[in-house]
């Protein structure tokens, strides 16, 4: 598949969703409204798929669906981990998230996921924000992180951001002997909704911070919250205790492992690594990572304290008491 004229048919997708347990694709198309969007639910198991939705210039739609397969996939294992009774789902909107949003795309959008009948529940992800979701809620009721007026949890990018530094904080802790941020040094890579967050909060317990992002006016807010702003590829090279990923997946592989000057890698992305392969090689380096999911499967497990925001959410929307520690 691809977004140009000549389509290719090479990737195998029925056999990729056998061979990895998928349960079910979605693709969803409203040309009125522009949307072009895919739904992967990876497992059921545990109870109905949760996942955020995704809103990126995908160069094709088999680029989009190869996202869409690997995140949903982490959700799953990700919920696992977190001892929720989820199970993990996943979805991506083509599009460029700054020119290409409009309320009537968002509830196409929320009419799709309210067909699945809860079997996905949707929330934020890379490019989209509360408001977003505000439009999706007003089409299906099987959505989290909408704004607390009704009854929300609002952005659960803090609450992601919260549960990455306490994996950090193990990591710093196995590795260093202390949990003390305040003289430790981070490059944290993407500084959207979720990164922002981890700044702010490394920031306030002291830390030195190095951040990029391919959007300039997120990247002035981590330098008006006291980070060091360094360039896209620069955040690689750095000598820093942890470096973090905050953005899109697959950035740890062949090409910029061998570049990584850092003791931890521990971050909120999702998928950090290309493969499996680079997490085994990341262990062969001496570079110790915060959570064993992430050489199985490519994901963080620390970042599910965002997942832990959204079903404290599902309990409230349904009158479940919930006990905070």
């Amino acid at each position: 598949m691809s977004n140009g004229s000549k389509a290719s048919h090479s990737w195998p997708l029925f056999s990729r969703m056998v061979q990895d347990e998928y349960e079910q694709v979605v693709f969803c198309h409203n040309g009125d409204v522009g949307l072009r969007a895919i739904i992967a639910i990876h497992n059921t198991t545990l109870g109905p798929a949760l996942g955020g939705t995704r809103m990126w210039p995908y160069k094709t739609e088999e680029e989009a669906l190869r996202d869409v397969l690997r995140l949903s996939r982490g959700m799953t294992n990700k919920a696992a981990v977190a001892g929720l009774n989820l199970g993990g789902g996943k979805a991506v909107i083509i599009g460029d998230p700054r020119q290409d949003k409009s309320e009537a795309l968002f509830r196409a959008f929320g009419r799709f996921i309210d067909t699945l009948n809860g079997r996905y529940i949707t929330a934020e992800d890379v490019g989209i924000d509360v408001n977003d979701m505000e439009f999706v809620f007003q089409e299906t009721e099987n959505v989290v992180g909408v704004h607390q007026a009704h009854g929300g949890s609002g952005d659960p990018s803090p609450y992601t951001a919260y549960g990455s530094i306490q994996g950090m904080k193990a990591a710093l802790q196995k590795v260093f002997g202390d949990e003390d941020l305040s003289h430790r040094s981070f490059a944290v890579q993407g500084t959207g909704h979720v990164g922002l967050s981890l700044v702010k909060q490394l920031r306030k317990e002291g830390a030195k911070v190095f951040a990029c992002d391919i959007m300039q006016d997120s990247l002035a807010e981590a330098v008006q919250l006291g980070a060091e702003a360094v360039g896209t590829e620069e955040i690689y090279d750095l000598e820093v205790d942890v470096f973090a990923p905050s953005a899109l997946g697959a950035v740890i592989n062949e090409e910029t492992l061998p570049r990584l000057k850092c003791k931890i890698v521990a971050g909120p992305a999702n998928n950090q690594l290309a493969n499996n392969a680079a997490g085994t090689e990341l262990e062969a380096r001496g570079i110790r990572d915060n959570t064993l999911i992430l050489y199985i499967f490519s994901d963080n497990g620390a970042s599910a304290e965002g997942m832990e925001g959204s079903i404290a959410e599902l309990n409230a929307q349904n009158g479940i008491p919930t006990t905070a520690a």
